[in-house]
């Protein structure tokens, strides 16, 4: 049974940093590749970073430069590390693992950035 377990939401003010982590049992962790979206209420989910098996990285433009994203394959865990937070960063935010064409979700973690 595929589980990825998101934690580490929550409430945050403007420029505060928050680190999201998501713990994969279940699947052959090295091999697939991991990475995280959100959405915000009323909009799509969207992507923001991933991480290959490889361990290359790729950041939405929105995040780049704020956001990044890690993996420890000892661990089975995928880390996203958010700094200078905006309002606009409030989401709840998703973990999900890709190999070929299966793909997993987690359940999402909750952040907002509010003042």
């Amino acid at each position: 049974q595929v589980q990825l377990v998101e934690s580490g939401g929550g409430l945050v003010q403007p420029g505060g940093s928050l680190r999201l982590s998501c713990a994969a049992s279940g699947i052959i962790f090295s091999m697939n590749a991991m990475g995280w979206y959100r959405q915000a209420p009323g909009n799509q989910r969207e992507w923001v970073a991933s991480i290959s098996s490889g361990g290359s990285t790729y950041y939405a433009d929105s995040v780049k430069g704020r956001f990044t994203i890690s993996r420890d394959n000892a661990k089975n865990m995928v880390t996203l590390q958010m700094n200078s937070l905006k309002p606009e960063d409030t989401a709840v935010y998703y973990c999900k693992a890709q190999r070929a064409a299966r793909f997993y979700w987690g359940q999402g973690t909750q952040v907002n950035v509010s003042s």
